[in-house]
């Protein structure tokens, strides 16, 4: 298998000093395919039957989980930034490497993996899987492109993350 993590361009101090942040973006560009297909592989067939949709989670998270949801013929429903979504929502706060923030997302039913690209703090994943449940749906996954692995053995209500590739 392709080794994904050499298309991933290290950019030093971005968004803010301090950060290195792993830019996915050669990554989609030369290999998409091979990226989704890592991805899928992350849930077995029986697992992806017993899926309705994916959430994807702003904004990386809607490229990867939209396509993996094209690519499996599942639903997307997407996790947004406050303001970005017509009411009713519900919201949740929450903290990240380098700031804080607001999801919100429309209610719903379902089964659901929750994806998004990287893990770090693993503030944002926490935060979009409790809106999730709040909303109506039921996590049965949790993915990411990335794990950072700042946070040692990342699961959210006993549900492990799961990542293509880890640093």
């Amino acid at each position: 298998m392709l080794d994904l993590k050499r298309a991933i361009v290290d950019v030093a101090d971005f968004p803010r000093a301090g950060i290195l942040f792993r830019d996915i973006s050669p990554l989609l560009r030369e290999h998409f395919a091979a990226t989704l297909q890592a991805l899928d592989a992350l849930l077995t067939e029986t697992e992806w039957k017993s899926i309705d949709a994916l959430a994807g989670i702003e904004s990386r998270g809607f490229i990867l989980g939209a396509a993996l949801a094209a690519r499996r013929a599942k639903g997307f429903v997407l996790v947004r930034k406050q303001g970005k979504l017509p009411p009713p929502v519900v919201d949740e706060a929450y903290d990240l490497e380098y700031g804080s923030g607001i999801l919100e997302m429309q209610l719903g039913t379902g089964r659901l993996l929750l994806i998004d690209d990287v893990l770090a703090t693993g503030g944002t994943m926490k935060a979009a899987a409790e809106l999730c449940q709040r909303a109506g749906y039921e996590i049965t996954a949790l993915a990411a492109l990335i794990d950072l692995h700042l946070v040692k053995n990342f699961q959210w209500r006993n549900l492990p993350l799961r990542a293509a590739i880890s640093y």
